[in-house]
C-alpha cells in the first residue's frame, strides 16, 4: 500500500480499536507497532468490562456505559469481519456487601441504575445463594450487575488484526512511512511523549500484575471481592488482577503476582487447585486526568491522540475508537472536551 488515509501508530486495545473504526468506514489505513500487538497493557489477562458504580455521574461515567453498551454489538462485527473470537460474553458480576451500611448504599446505586442506565441493565441486591461461584457474604447478600461484560485481550487483540486484515488494511511489525491523518496510540511510552512536547508531567505508566489459572467458569459470572477482579474467560481460564504500582524495581511479575494467587484462593475457595497458567506485569498509561485521552495534538496538525485507557480502556474502546474515526474522517468531535489534550494541559 503505498499511500493511507490514516495512519495508527500503537497495536494495543486503543490503536487496534481506532485503525477498525476508520477502516470499516472505508478508509485505507495502515497500523504501525514497533513490537508486536499487544506489547504494553493490552497484551494482558484480565478483560474486565465493568462499569462504573451508578452514582456520582459524570462525562466519563457517561461514555463509559454507552460503551459497554454498544460492545457485545460492536465485538460481534469485529469477529464476523474477521472469523476470530474475542472470547466476548456479557457474564453478570456478583459482589458482596459486608455490612448494613454496604446494603443501603448497594440499594441506593439500584434506584440510580434504574434511571442511568436506561433500562438495559440492572444494578441489584439479591440473597446469596451458597453456590461454589460466589464470594462470601457477611450480610448473605451480594451487587448482582447485569452490565459487566469479559473478554480476553489477547483474543480481543487478534481478531482486531484478523478483521482489519479483512478490510484491506495494512499492518506493520517494526517501522513504515506516515501517510495521511497520523493517530499516536502508544500508551505509556506516548504519554511520555505528550509530557515532553509540552514540558509538562501529563501521565505516567502504572504497573499492573495479574494472574491466569486453569479452571473452567465461562458460563459463570465475574467476582469483585476482596479488591480482585476474578473473570471466567470461555477458554476455561480464570484471571485475577490486577495490582497497581507506581513504583517498582522489577519490570516483570513478582511477589505481588504470588500475592494474587493466595488472595484469590481466599476469597473464592472453588479457586483452591486451580493450576496458575500464567504470571504477567505490564505498564498501564494513566493520564493526570485519570480519564481517557482522545482529540486532536494541538500544534500538530493532522496528528491525534488516543491512550490514558489506563484500567478500562478495553471497555471504552468501542466508543472511544468510533468517536476518534468520526473526528479523523468528517471532522466531527462527539467526544467529551474534558477528554481533550487541552483539558489535559488545564
Amino acid at each position: 500500500m503505498a499511500s493511507v488515509d490514516v495512519t495508527v501508530r500503537g497495536g494495543g486495545i486503543f490503536g487496534l480499536a481506532v485503525a477498525w473504526a476508520c477502516a470499516r468506514r472505508g478508509a485505507r489505513v495502515r497500523l504501525i507497532e514497533t513490537a508486536r500487538i499487544g506489547a504494553g497493557a493490552s497484551g494482558g489477562l484480565v478483560g474486565a468490562l465493568a462499569p462504573f458504580a451508578p452514582e456520582g455521574w459524570n462525562a466519563l461515567k457517561a461514555f463509559q456505559l454507552d460503551s459497554l453498551l454498544m460492545a457485545e454489538a460492536w465485538w460481534g462485527a469485529v469477529a464476523a469481519a474477521g472469523g476470530v473470537d474475542p472470547l466476548y460474553r456479557r457474564s453478570g458480576r456478583l459482589q458482596p456487601l459486608a455490612d448494613a451500611a454496604a446494603v443501603a448504599a448497594a440499594r441506593q446505586r439500584a434506584d440510580a441504575a434504574r434511571d442511568l442506565w436506561q433500562g438495559r441493565a440492572e444494578w441489584r441486591v439479591v440473597a446469596a445463594a451458597g453456590a461454589a461461584w460466589e464470594p462470601a457474604s457477611p450480610t448473605g447478600l451480594l451487587v448482582e450487575d447485569t452490565l459487566t461484560a469479559r473478554l480476553s485481550p489477547r483474543a480481543a487483540g487478534a481478531a482486531l488484526v484478523a478483521a482489519l486484515r479483512a478490510a484491506g488494511a495494512e499492518i506493520v511489525i517494526g517501522d513504515a512511512p506516515e501517510d495521511g491523518a497520523v493517530v499516536h496510540a502508544t500508551g505509556a511510552a506516548g504519554l511520555a511523549d505528550l509530557s515532553a512536547d509540552f514540558g509538562r508531567k501529563l501521565g505516567a505508566g502504572v504497573k499492573g500484575q495479574a494472574v491466569l489459572l486453569r479452571h473452567d467458569a465461562a458460563a459463570l459470572p465475574q467476582i469483585y471481592a476482596g479488591g480482585l477482579h476474578v473473570v471466567p474467560h470461555g477458554d476455561g481460564t480464570v484471571a485475577i488482577g490486577s495490582t497497581s504500582e507506581t513504583d517498582w524495581q522489577v519490570a516483570g511479575p513478582d511477589e505481588q503476582a504470588e500475592a494474587l494467587v493466595a488472595r484469590a484462593r481466599a476469597v473464592m475457595p472453588a479457586l483452591a487447585a486451580a493450576p496458575v497458567l500464567e504470571r504477567w506485569a505490564g505498564v498501564r498509561p494513566r493520564a493526570k486526568s485519570r480519564g481517557p485521552v482522545l482529540g486532536a495534538w494541538p500544534g500538530r496538525p493532522g496528528h491525534f491522540v488516543a491512550n490514558g485507557g489506563f484500567k478500562i480502556g478495553f471497555g471504552l474502546a468501542p466508543k472511544a475508537a468510533e468517536g476518534m474515526a468520526d473526528l479523523i474522517l468528517n471532522g466531527n468531535f462527539d467526544i467529551p472536551d474534558r477528554f481533550s489534550v487541552e483539558a489535559l494541559l488545564g
